[in-house]
């Protein structure tokens, strides 16, 4: 209740006297708590459909462990909403260095642009797409040895029920000799009798698991042709031999065959071709009135996704998703809500610029404003601190005593420079203040070691009054997350064209802080 929790601060003073009360009531108002967001299992679960699935292969052999989580979780959602909605296009917006993107079109074998405003990241993007081209096919290969391996597992588990079925299998390859010849015009010499029964109960279990992903109203002859097709890709190399020279005793291949092996290696040159161009990273600044059509030539029925979009790309990013008519759906995880661009937080009115908060008409209508200093909180991790990731409390008080230092000695209140990651250079307090100082071009030589150093002793002693300030604003930090997911869900709701639309909880929030997705998919007639 508003009144319940509003008495953990002083009604004269509005100061906090009830911290158990405010952690309370900040609990009371996370996204968690509030019902509002809808589970990744049950989305997953609707969308279901005729998905063939993935090979099984993962990504944390060549991304780091959280980046790992995000792509495996993030891309599968997004390949069953493709699915789901008949398309094959993905515009990646903030695409980076292309981690979503390349794994999206090589895993999924989706047609991916990658749209990023640094070219550093799109050249960046270009090459490790390159270099992650020439190893996938050994990442897919391992990934199928890693099928075949635990397939030949699960059949030492039950070996009499197996080797039934294998003398089934056998008997039905025997009967149906020449039609395997006439589909497939290869031959195993001494198939049955060199075939060993562990290989034959791996072919078993991985044609059952190819049949269920392809169809499940096939013939029994055809069955039976790709049982021998996966025995051939069990099989060494050597141990497979044309059909024509052992069936025609002849060293030259009929026309026929020819024609077909022709077609074969076409076919195969042009999947090869257009895998090749499945992702492309492009370079350019992405804005609410962007025109795709001017960045993507060949634009059709897609889906925008954007993996950590940074401050306004992702309030954009649903804009351009509710204006352009081809794209059908969005999957958007947002980052950096300290960059927001707010449009009630100055007093000065620019009626033509579109902001990144508040989107939606209600807030807009109350003039709501969280301000610099909240949305910096909403980007802090309680789950990170609740399991022992606690907050960087020196480089904190390093930075608040050089506030200090900066107003009381050189009279300056704002600044457009930043100081950055300054405190991991450093070597000690007074190496940090003076790196700031030159980053904040501020002349350093009128102050000297002494003084600085005076500043330091002085807070020294309140530096457990600023953890504890710290602590309570990762308290906070949940319901001011809420505060925007909940502006982008209402502006999504507030349109005519949107058929669903919510949020999502993609990630581990220990791995990944901001986890949470915002989906939408429109009518089918939009």
């Amino acid at each position: 209740d508003d009144d319940i929790f509003s008495s953990a601060f002083c009604e004269n003073s509005e100061k906090l006297i009830n911290v158990h009360l405010f952690a309370l009531g900040a609990k009371y108002y996370s996204l968690s708590n509030l019902g509002v967001c809808t589970p990744l299992e049950d989305v997953l679960e609707a969308l279901k459909g005729d998905s063939k699935g993935a090979t099984g292969i993962k990504p944390d052999e060549f991304m780091n462990n959280k980046k790992s989580h995000e792509v495996q979780v993030m891309s599968e959602l997004v390949d069953s909403i493709a699915n789901y909605c008949g398309i094959k296009q993905v515009i990646d917006i903030g695409s980076g260095k292309g981690y979503l993107s390349s794994f999206l079109s090589m895993q999924y074998n989706l047609k991916v642009y990658g749209i990023d405003s640094s070219s550093s990241n799109t050249n960046g993007a270009h090459e490790r797409n390159r270099k992650l081209k020439k190893h996938w096919r050994a990442y897919q290969s391992r990934g199928k040895e890693n099928l075949i391996s635990q397939s030949l597992e699960k059949a030492n588990d039950s070996p009499v029920e197996h080797e039934l079925n294998c003398k089934k299998i056998n008997e039905d390859l025997l009967n149906n000799a020449n039609s395997f010849q006439n589909q497939s015009q290869v031959v195993v010499q001494d198939l049955v009798p060199s075939c060993g029964f562990t290989e034959m109960a791996a072919l078993e279990t991985n044609t059952e698991t190819e049949a269920g992903l392809v169809t499940g109203t096939q013939s029994h002859e055809t069955k039976l042709s790709e049982e021998l097709l996966a025995v051939l890709n069990v099989l060494p190399v050597d141990a497979v031999e044309d059909f024509s020279s052992s069936y025609c005793n002849c060293g030259e291949l009929c026309e026929e065959e020819k024609v077909q092996r022709k077609m074969i290696s076409l076919k195969t040159k042009a999947r090869r071709s257009s895998e090749s161009n499945l992702y492309l990273p492009l370079t350019s600044c992405i804005t609410a009135e962007t025109e795709l059509n001017d960045i993507i030539t060949d634009l059709e029925d897609c889906m925008m996704v954007g993996l950590h979009t940074c401050g306004d790309l992702a309030a954009n990013t649903l804009r351009i998703f509710t204006a352009k008519p081809e794209i059908k759906a969005v999957c958007s995880v947002g980052c950096c809500y300290h960059l927001l661009s707010e449009q009630f937080e100055n007093q000065e009115e620019c009626h033509d610029q579109v902001w990144g908060f508040p989107m939606c008409q209600y807030l807009k209508d109350k003039g709501w404003c969280c301000g610099r200093n909240a949305r910096m909180s909403a980007c802090l991790a309680l789950e990170r601190v609740a399991v022992g990731q606690m907050l960087p409390t020196e480089s904190l008080f390093y930075r608040a005593v050089l506030q200090v230092i900066i107003e009381e000695v050189y009279g300056v209140t704002k600044s457009d420079r930043h100081v950055g990651k300054t405190f991991s250079k450093s070597s000690s307090f007074i190496d940090y203040v003076r790196r700031s100082l030159k980053k904040l071009e501020l002349d350093d030589s009128k102050l000297p070691d002494s003084c600085i150093m005076d500043y330091y002793e002085k807070y020294k002693p309140r530096m457990n009054e600023l953890e504890a300030f710290n602590m309570l604003k990762v308290v906070l930090a949940p319901c001011i997350e809420v505060l925007i997911l909940l502006d982008r869900l209402c502006y999504l709701k507030e349109q005519e064209n949107i058929a669903w639309s919510g949020l999502v909880k993609l990630f581990d929030p220990v791995k990944s802080p901001r986890c949470y997705a915002v989906i939408a998919l429109k009518n089918q007639s939009c």
